[in-house]
């Protein structure tokens, strides 16, 4: 048997249930990517079943069992987006891709406040504006005000850190509006 693989036998209800729990099992996901995953498989491998295969059902009694949480996996999603300095953009994009309903991408859209987190922490990351080691040109400003946008951001909430004369007010800035939300 040199190099040969075996092809997997034919999916039937058992062998599909079995596949999708040990893909919950392995990876946060949402009820339209598990369902994605078993299409894929079952068109990868075939039906060797009686009845017609349902990933939706299978993927909805995955969610009612709780071994799939689109709400959990969204906060979750948008909560390391946020920490990793991507924009509101990005994070309901990176939902949408998921197969996140628009309802709950409204829930977890981010606040002004944490809004102007994420923007300072890439820009620290990246050394951008008040983070740099020396006086910005202008097409190196331009290109991280650009690399800003790419990642999410506002035009607005882009031009307030690379406006900011030093960190201190490029943290005084963020922390301000931070307040605010947690005073509503």
């Amino acid at each position: 048997m040199s190099g040969n693989r075996r092809n997997p036998p034919p999916l039937n209800p058992v062998r599909l249930q079995e596949l999708a729990l040990a893909y919950v099992a392995r990876f946060a996901t949402t009820q339209a990517r598990l369902q994605a995953y078993l299409v894929r498989k079952l068109r990868e491998r075939g039906w060797d079943g009686e009845a017609a295969p349902d990933p939706q059902a299978l993927a909805e009694r995955m969610a009612e069992a709780g071994y799939v949480d689109d709400e959990v996996y969204a906060r979750m999603k948008a909560g390391s987006l946020l920490r990793r300095g991507y924009g509101a953009r990005r994070v309901g994009d990176a939902l949408h891709a998921a197969g996140v309903s628009e309802d709950l991408r409204a829930a977890v859209r981010p606040g002004e406040g944490e809004q102007r987190r994420a923007a300072l922490a890439l820009a620290r990351r990246r050394r951008f504006g008040p983070f740099a080691p020396g006086p910005l040109d202008r097409p190196v400003r331009e290109k991280q005000l650009a690399a800003l946008l790419r990642a999410g951001h506002g035009l607005d909430i882009a031009r307030q850190i690379m406006d900011a004369s030093d960190p201190d007010a490029a943290l005084e800035w963020a922390e301000m509006e931070a307040e605010m939300d947690d005073g509503e």
